[in-house]
């Protein structure tokens, strides 16, 4: 693929995995413009060294352009289609967390659902076609067949912003069947890495245990999680690009496929930062789910997807990067 020829939109660039999407792209000699709307949900001077560090990436100077506005203006998103030429879109952008969508659902369905379909009709009316857009592993809800195959019922999101994913997808597949549009969705499962936003469990647990303070432990320490190392995920979502012109409408997992209980997690974190952490158990949290792990054999056999990033060599590339600039 001539990655040259391409112009794609990534929307929440100055976010976790937009940002490294966005590198990603422009070391393959893509031109990549950046949309984000810095939403209050966590500090803007985090969002905005995570910009700088995209435009130090090689060849930003010439082939990066940032863009600040919402998704949910369709204004300034179908000028922004028609201004730019695109041959693509990467949709990163999200209302994001499980816990807050269950006191803002209005929130969520409105950024999540409308804004995607605003981008989506943008994007039909630009003639624009491929159209990657992140989903969730918080879409199988708590089924308990495990691994989570993209084949599997989930018609049972436990949160609203599982089900504004879910939503997501759907959508998705309308405008494939009524406009051709090539439309992947990623089912991501828990992302981690540089960058991570600052609210999520392995960067808080990290400061946590840094500052020898005490980790709140939300149940009995059994739930687990599939971690993915953001490297592994950025090369499934440059791979679902390249790839679903084959599908017209595909849904694919990217996850760790090796998931860790929260124990574990915790215990990870203490012997990285060569600490042992403080925990004060407490009731398991609404919406949370029980456990995720990632069937990856749809998305290894047709994108190629492998991870590769052990959970600890990912703690501690995690924990190298947050010394070096959130020391303080």
């Amino acid at each position: 693929m001539d990655w040259s020829r391409h112009r794609v939109l990534v929307t929440g660039a100055a976010g976790f995995i937009a940002s490294h999407t966005c590198q990603a792209l422009l070391a393959r000699g893509a031109t990549v413009i950046g949309l984000d709307d810095f939403d209050a949900y966590y500090p803007r001077p985090f969002k905005e060294r995570t910009l700088a560090e995209i435009r130090k990436t090689p060849g930003a100077d010439d082939r990066f352009a940032f863009v600040e506005a919402d998704i949910c203006d369709a204004t300034a998103m179908n000028q922004l289609f028609s201004d730019e030429q695109l041959t693509g879109v990467i949709h990163l952008a999200a209302r994001a967390g499980v816990r807050p969508s269950l006191e803002q659902p209005k929130r969520y369905a409105q950024v999540n659902l409308e804004g995607t379909t605003i981008l989506m009709e943008a994007a039909r009316r630009a003639n624009v076609k491929r159209f990657i857009m992140a989903s969730s592993s918080s879409v199988y809800g708590n089924n308990e067949k495990v691994p989570f195959a993209e084949t599997d019922d989930v018609s049972s999101p436990i949160s609203p912003y599982a089900a504004s994913k879910r939503a997501c997808e759907l959508m998705g597949h309308v405008f494939h069947h009524l406009y051709d549009m090539e439309i992947a969705c990623l089912r991501f499962f828990t992302v981690f890495g540089p960058r991570q936003r600052p609210d999520l469990a392995i960067a808080k647990f990290i400061e946590i245990i840094r500052r020898d303070q005490t980790i709140p432990m939300f149940g009995d320490g059994t739930t687990s999680r599939d971690y993915t190392y953001i490297d592994d995920i950025v090369a499934g979502v440059v791979a679902s690009y390249e790839k679903v012109p084959d599908y017209g409408y595909r849904i694919w997992n990217l996850g760790g496929n090796d998931p860790v209980n929260l124990k574990e997690m915790i215990a990870t974190i203490g012997r990285v930062l060569g600490k042992e952490p403080r925990v004060e158990q407490r009731e398991m949290q609404a919406g949370d789910v029980s456990r995720t792990y990632a069937d990856l054999t749809r998305s290894t056999a047709e994108l190629g997807y492998k991870p590769t990033t052990s959970f600890e060599e990912g703690v501690r590339r995690q924990w190298n990067w947050a010394r070096e600039h959130l020391a303080g």
